[in-house]
């Protein structure tokens, strides 16, 4: 696995694991305003799986689908598994294709990397992450996960190495 693969695997994963977590909130727990990011957790999931899709439409030159009637957390996984699965696979294919140094023109008219894009893109989910982690914990969920990368890549090498299929493979 490569560093790109690594990035990218982690990013999923760890996102997937506090939706995952926010399946048991009521509506008004996942719309309850805090003064942290985007104010609520579904707003937080919403920004970060929309802002996936967004930068995929842009690297590919399609249209943004800003599509978003459907607030559920049901459709919110189900729009994060669709978005995610198509930028992790855009973003090897400019690995693979060696076009991460390539550029793209960005919706202010700016010249952009897709490797620099494909970057952003995984750091900023990093960073809403927390924000997610801080409202979950002022909402008193218990048990929050550990979502690093360190503890992604202990699990994964462990479950490598007990013969099992790798977290990515699943």
């Amino acid at each position: 696995m490569d560093l790109l693969d690594r990035l990218l695997e982690h990013d999923r994963w760890a996102t997937e694991q506090l939706l995952d977590l926010s399946r048991g909130l009521t509506d008004a727990e996942l719309d309850q305003p805090f003064d942290i990011g985007h104010r609520t957790l579904r707003a937080t999931f919403e920004h970060v799986i929309f802002n996936v899709a967004f930068w995929t439409a842009l690297m590919t030159e399609q249209p943004v689908d800003a599509q978003r009637d459907d607030r559920s957390l049901a459709a919110l996984i189900d729009r994060h598994e669709r978005s995610f699965v198509a930028f992790a696979i855009l973003s090897r294919q400019f690995r693979d294709e060696q076009r991460l140094e390539d550029t793209y023109v960005d919706h202010y008219a700016a010249r952009k990397t897709f490797g620099g894009t494909i970057l952003q893109v995984i750091l900023h989910n990093a960073e809403h992450r927390t924000e997610a982690l801080h409202i979950l914990e002022r909402l008193g969920v218990s048990d929050l996960p550990e979502i690093d990368h360190g503890l992604w890549d202990y699990e994964t090498l462990a479950t490598s190495e007990s013969g099992q299929s790798r977290p990515e493979e699943g």
